[in-house]
C-alpha cells in the first residue's frame, strides 16, 4: 500500500527524521540514490504558478533517475472533464509518483485515495508540507538540533502557518504564531498541533502580538501577506499587517543569533525589511536550495516505503 505525503503529520517524528537526515547525505552525495532508474516518470502536476517547487522537483527526479513529467492542469483532463479520481487511476499505471500543486486539500485527499503509487503535496492551500521540510534541514544545518529551539511565525495564519505548526510540533520545536487579528490559523490545526507538540516536548502557541511572540526566538519565519487568489485584497491585507514587518527592530526582540526564513517569493518592505533578507541573519537562499535535498529525500523515502 503507498505512502502518501499529504500534510505535515503524516509522519511520524522518527520518519521526520529519518526523511531529514536522508537529505543531508543527497545534499552531500547527490547522485547516489537511484529510485527512478530506467528511467521510471514522476508526475508534477501544476494548478498554481510556480518557480522553486517547479525547479527543484524537476532537477531532484532526474538527480534520482527518473524522468519528470510536468504537466499543467490547464492543457490537461483533470478536474474538468475528467474527475481527480479518474486521472489518479490512469496516473498510477504509468508513474512511479504524483506530485501536485494545487487548491483545495481535498482534492489531495481524493488523488491519495485512488492511487496505489505515492501522491505528494507540493502546496495546497491549506498546507506547505514540502516547504517545511526544507525549512527544518536550514534549521538543523545552522543550529545543530531541531527539538527544543523557539521558532516564531510572523504573518498570515495560511497554509505556511499550518505547516509550521504541524511539522514543529513533530520536530518538538516550541512554535509561536503571531497573525493580526482575524487572520488567525485554523483552529482544527491549532489543536491538533498542540497535541502532536505535547507528545514531543515542544509546544504551540497563537496570539496578535509579534513582539510577544518573537521574544526569545532562535528561528524567525515570514511569508508573503497576499498570497496566490488574494489579490483582492491587497490594500485591505496591507493595512491590518501594520507592525507585523520583520525589520531590525523586530528582530532585536529575538536572540541575537537568530536565523530568518521565508519560503519566498519575497516582498521586501513588507513582510520582511530588505535589511534583514538581505542581511547576515538570513539563511533564505540556504532555505531555497534545500527545497531541492529535501523533496529528493521524501521521494527516495516513498519509494522505500512502498517496497
Amino acid at each position: 500500500m503507498a505512502k502518501h505525503f499529504l500534510r505535515d503529520d503524516d509522519i511520524t517524528t522518527g520518519e521526520q527524521k529519518q526523511i531529514l537526515d536522508l537529505a543531508l547525505e543527497l545534499k552531500t552525495s547527490p547522485y547516489s540514490q537511484k529510485p527512478f532508474a530506467g528511467p521510471q516518470t514522476v508526475a508534477v502536476i501544476f494548478d498554481k504558478t510556480s518557480t522553486r517547487t517547479r525547479v527543484s522537483f524537476a532537477v531532484g527526479i532526474a538527480d534520482l533517475g527518473g524522468a519528470p513529467l510536468i504537466i499543467d492542469s490547464q492543457s490537461s483532463q483533470l478536474g474538468g472533464k475528467e474527475s481527480v479520481a479518474d486521472t489518479a487511476k490512469v496516473l498510477e499505471r504509468q508513474v512511479a509518483q504524483i506530485v501536485w500543486r494545487t487548491y483545495a486539500q481535498a482534492g489531495l485527499e481524493e488523488m491519495a485515495a485512488n492511487s496505489k503509487v505515492p501522491v505528494i503535496n507540493a502546496l495546497s492551500d491549506d498546507f506547505h508540507p514540502c516547504q517545511l521540510l526544507a525549512d527544518l534541514l536550514t534549521i538543523q544545518e545552522h543550529k545543530g538540533k531541531l527539538a527544543g529551539l523557539k521558532l516564531t511565525y510572523v504573518g498570515d495564519g495560511n497554509n505556511m502557518a499550518n505547516s509550521y505548526m504541524l511539522a514543529g510540533a513533530v520536530a518538538g520545536l516550541q512554535v509561536s504564531v503571531a497573525t493580526p487579528v482575524g487572520y488567525e490559523p485554523d483552529g482544527d490545526v491549532v489543536a491538533r498541533a498542540s497535541e502532536i507538540a505535547l507528545a514531543n516536548g515542544g509546544s504551540v502557541s497563537v496570539s496578535n502580538s509579534p513582539t510577544e511572540a518573537i521574544d526569545g526566538a532562535d528561528v524567525v519565519a515570514t511569508d508573503t501577506w497576499v498570497s496566490m487568489g488574494q489579490e483582492s485584497e491587497k490594500q485591505e491585507r496591507f493595512r491590518a499587517f501594520s507592525g507585523f514587518t520583520i525589520d531590525a527592530a523586530l528582530m532585536g526582540h529575538a536572540k541575537s543569533d537568530a536565523i530568518v526564513l521565508h519560503c519566498l517569493p519575497a516582498y521586501r518592505g513588507y513582510e520582511i525589511s530588505a535589511e534583514v533578507l538581505d542581511g547576515p541573519q538570513s539563511v533564505i537562499w540556504d532555505q531555497a536550495e534545500n527545497r531541492l535535498h529535501a523533496q529528493k529525500a521524501l521521494m527516495v523515502w516513498l519509494a522505500q516505503s512502498g517496497k
